[in-house]
Order: structure tokens, then C-alpha cells, then sequence
């Protein structure tokens, strides 16, 4: 088996390309860095099966030799970081995934795009089914984002349909856990990276909304299950069970043994007052389910982000990685 990973140095990214060594893959990490360095991988450099090309899927890209797999996770996936870089998530959701469409399709390789739950907007269908069509503003400030991703699943069921390429879609549902940039501006980081500083809390609204959180682990579990079968998709990789936001930032503060106030601030434009996964596709196509509960996989997160910030000289350092 040899895979590239595009956005193999994010987050989730990272977790793919450590799973499949683990596995006894050979991996190509390809990243832009636009939005980090390559923290999140330094471990695995040294592993002999491990190569990392920084490069941007949006100009020419070139791998040699066979691949098996590609699994395109290129993107800003926070809104702090797609808003600052609109232009650029709009671009590797169109034209990267033309090009990593494209490589798939001459190395004969099955290819996985990283959809997202944000293709469903504000939804009026509760849980979210893949059949749903979304409720999503295409003019609004997050559409740089969730239209990129609607694009990009158009683009793959194209190639599927009139180039004959293996495609998947998976579309992932708020996945957390350690890696995670404590300033990244997604919820979880910033409610532990508050809690354990002692800071405020900052929950929008009225903390009504809610989300559904999946730890990393079984996200990644998810993805390589639909990696590994032949289904197009597209599937909900997520877990179902669903969590007001003030839940779970007073969740945070708990496990974190922190005295934080919870602060309620304005909410963004267009976000979603609902978020659950009907995941029932997942379990009988994939045969896979999220294990891991909340309190479980926030309490290992907290730990990680809590040795980070004692390690860290300066903050500065924590807001690229």
C-alpha cells in the first residue's frame, strides 16, 4: 500500500498518515503549510516509509511512482483560518481537487475526498441524513468553506461517473483531540486553552446550539474504513450523541478543573443551530460506529493541551503548529 495524504501535516491529516504507517503503508505527506508547520508530523520523519513534500495542490503537482490511495484532506478547516484565507479555500476546494482528482485517476488509485458537515448549512432536517441537500447561505461568510466542499463532492461523483476513478466522500462531523492549535478558533481548543489558563470562557449566543464532538480516533477509524471498501459515499463519520455548546464548554471546565466564568458572546453569522449525524449509512456500509465518549476523549485532550501550554515558552509558538 503506498497513500498520499493531502493536508497530511493538519490535524486530521496527521492522524491518517501515522495510522497507515502503523499499518505498513508507505506515505506521501504533501502540505502547503498555509495554516501550520510541520509540528504535527515531526515524529514521523524519521520512519523510512515517511515522506513529506511540501507542496500547493493548487499549482502542478507530481508524485512518482504507484499510488494506492489518495486521501485529500487539503483545506483550512477552522473558520478563523478560511476567513482569513477565503480565496485559498475556495481554490484547493476547486482546483486542488481537480488535481488530486486527476492523480487518482492516472495512478489507478481509489481517492477519498474529506467532505464536511458544514455541506448542510443551518439544517431544517434533524439528525442529518446524506440525503439531505442542506440549507447552506452561498453568499454568507462561511460559504468560502462550505461551497468549496459542495464543489468538491460534485467534482468527485464527476470523476467517478465519467472518468471511471474510485471515489469516496466522507463527510465528517466536528472531530477534536490533541493536535488541535489552541488558537485555531474552532470550539473545543479555545474552551480547554480558556479553562486551563483561567480565562473566561467564551460561548456564543446563548449556548443553546448544539454539535456533536468525535474524537479523533474514531474519525480516523471512520475515514480508513471507507478507504478501504469500495462505497462512493457520500457517509457521515461522526458521533450522534449531541451537546448544547454550553454543555459542553462547562463540560471543559470541569474535567479541566478550572474555575472559569462562562462568557456569552455574539454568534457568527450562519451558524448552525443544530449539529447531529445520522450515522446509520456508516454502520452498515463500513461497519463502523464512534466508541470513544466525551468525557473520555475531552479528558485526553485536556491533558495534551495542558502539557503543551506548560512546555511552551511563549504562546506565540502554539498559534502555528
Amino acid at each position: 500500500m503506498r497513500a498520499l495524504v493531502t493536508g497530511g501535516a493538519g490535524f486530521l491529516g496527521s492522524y491518517l498518515c501515522e495510522r497507515l504507517l502503523d499499518e505498513g503503508a508507505e506515505v506521501v505527506c504533501m502540505d502547503s503549510f498555509l495554516t501550520g508547520g510541520p509540528r504535527n508530523v515531526e515524529h514521523l520523519i524519521d520512519r523510512p516509509q515517511f515522506r513529506i513534500v511540501e507542496c500547493d495542490l493548487t499549482g502542478y503537482v507530481h508524485v512518482g511512482g504507484p499510488l494506492d490511495l489518495v486521501l485529500h484532506f487539503a483545506s483550512a478547516a477552522s473558520p478563523a483560518d478560511y476567513l482569513r484565507y477565503p480565496i485559498e479555500t475556495l481554490r484547493v476546494g476547486s482546483v486542488g481537487t481537480l488535481h488530486a482528482l486527476g492523480l487518482a485517476r492516472e495512478k489507478g488509485a481509489r481517492f477519498v475526498l474529506a467532505s464536511t458537515s458544514e455541506v448542510y448549512g443551518d439544517p431544517l432536517e434533524h439528525p442529518q441524513r446524506e440525503t439531505y441537500w442542506g440549507n447552506v447561505n452561498p453568499v454568507g461568510p462561511r460559504s468560502v468553506y462550505d461551497e468549496a466542499k459542495r464543489f468538491a463532492e460534485s467534482l468527485t461523483t464527476a470523476y467517478r461517473h465519467s472518468r471511471g476513478t474510485d471515489t469516496g466522500i466522507v463527510r465528517i462531523f466536528n472531530t477534536y483531540g490533541p493536535r488541535m492549535r489552541p488558537f485555531d478558533g474552532r470550539a473545543i481548543p479555545t474552551f480547554v486553552r480558556q479553562a486551563l489558563m483561567g480565562e473566561p470562557i467564551s460561548v456564543t449566543g446563548d449556548g443553546s446550539q448544539t454539535r456533536s464532538i468525535c474524537y479523533v480516533e474514531d474519525t480516523v477509524s471512520g475515514i480508513l474504513a471507507m478507504a478501504r471498501s469500495d462505497f462512493a459515499g457520500p457517509v457521515n463519520i461522526g458521533n450522534p450523541a449531541e451537546l448544547t455548546m454550553l454543555e459542553l464548554a462547562t463540560m471543559v471546565r470541569d474535567l479541566a478543573g478550572s474555575s472559569s466564568e462562562i462568557e456569552f458572546i455574539d454568534r457568527p453569522a450562519d451558524d448552525p443551530k443544530v449539529r447531529r449525524p445520522d450515522t446509520s449509512l456508516a454502520a452498515e456500509r463500513l461497519g463502523w460506529q464512534a466508541r470513544v465518549p466525551a468525557v473520555e476523549g475531552l479528558g485526553r485532550t485536556i491533558a495534551w493541551f495542558a502539557a503543551e501550554l506548560a512546555a511552551a515558552e511563549d504562546l506565540d509558538r502554539l498559534q502555528v503548529g
